[in-house]
């Protein structure tokens, strides 16, 4: 295991956004993270990278950076109506979905060319198109430096919440994830009630979808409008869609009434963020090398050599006009280094 200096993070994060690690190394295998934790000589100061597609860079890293390179695909259990995936942290997501659906496994397909590793899923309880990660995680394993042991987390130690764990809060830069349990299905209970999976379906002129159509479906309709970061620096979705309650979202629908809403229940309703910041005029928006994408208005973008805080400043920007027309508070969705 090499242990680098100085290390340029850009080929490392979605946004290609050129800051350096103090000290940077990968890991292929549990054994090292023992290493790690008993090397004097290293910062107790510990950050994970994976895929590197849900971060902003700002500044230079100070501490040990870890790229998560574990691989491998396992049955852990099985029965007549589900399988048990233990899947390591460092696979890549699509790949693992592909994987499910070659499997004929449901669960995954509407999370479909979502960028990043396996080990950010459960961290960001990622989602797209009704279905949350957590509806499928059995089980987190993960490392824990202080106590230098591993550590399993059943689906409710997680604390699941919208694009939010306990990963993120309590558990963040204590503990590196190695591992997920994911339990996937025989029986598919096919999805397409959110966004325009069936409209997309129409087009591909399946009338009966399974969850080969229904991945496919979102891969069509997520490569027609998000930017692919070989291409432009981004990290998919910048914001999460906001959850107002009704009284303001009747208040909006007066004044906007083709604003768009999912409801959640009886009392809260989720606007999606791109409709908001388009409606504040964003999209296809340059400042220097940062911009707002000029297909997706949920997207902020690197054209060329911009830096962490460029994107940073725009964003506030984006926010800072959101909440003085519409009154709603957006949050990041990537996480700022």
């Amino acid at each position: 295991m090499q242990i680098l200096q100085n290390t340029s993070l850009k080929p490392y994060n979605t946004f290609g956004i050129d800051v350096p690690a103090q000290y940077y190394t990968e890991i292929t295998n549990e054994a090292q993270l023992r290493e790690l934790g008993l090397d004097a000589k290293l910062p107790k100061q510990k950050k994970v990278l994976g895929g590197g597609s849900n971060i902003l860079l700002t500044k230079p890293v100070e501490g040990l950076v870890i790229r998560n390179c574990l691989k491998g695909i396992t049955v852990a259990e099985e029965n007549a109506e589900h399988v048990w995936l233990q899947v390591n942290a460092g696979e890549i997501w699509h790949d693992l979905v592909l994987y499910a659906i070659h499997k004929n496994l449901g669960g995954l397909e509407n999370l479909s060319l979502i960028p990043g590793c396996v080990g950010a899923s459960p961290m960001q309880n990622i989602g797209a198109y009704g279905v949350e990660v957590k509806e499928t995680i059995d089980e987190v394993v993960a490392w824990h430096w202080e106590e230098r042991q591993f550590i399993t987390f059943k689906n409710a130690d997680c604390k699941f919440g919208y694009r939010d764990s306990i990963f993120k809060h309590e558990l963040k830069d204590k503990v590196l994830i190695t591992s997920v349990i994911f339990r996937l299905d025989k029986i598919h209970c096919i999805n397409t009630s959110y966004g325009a999976i069936q409209q997309q379906l129409e087009l591909m002129g399946v009338s009966e979808p399974n969850i080969k159509s229904v991945s496919d479906a979102v891969i069509a309709i997520r490569s027609s409008k998000l930017p692919d970061p070989k291409q432009i620096g981004n990290a998919g979705s910048f914001f999460k869609n906001p959850t107002i309650h009704n009284d303001h979202f009747k208040k909006l629908q007066e004044h906007y009434p083709s604003i768009p809403s999912y409801p959640v229940n009886n009392k809260l309703v989720k606007i999606p963020a791109g409709w908001l910041i388009e409606q504040c005029g964003w999209k296809g928006y340059k400042e220097g090398a940062a911009g707002v994408h000029e297909k997706q208005a949920l997207v902020l973008v690197n054209y060329g050599n911009a830096q962490g805080t460029d994107i940073w400043n725009l964003s506030e920007k984006v926010l800072q006009s959101v909440k003085e027309k519409f009154g709603v508070e957006l949050e990041r969705e990537v996480n700022v280094w």
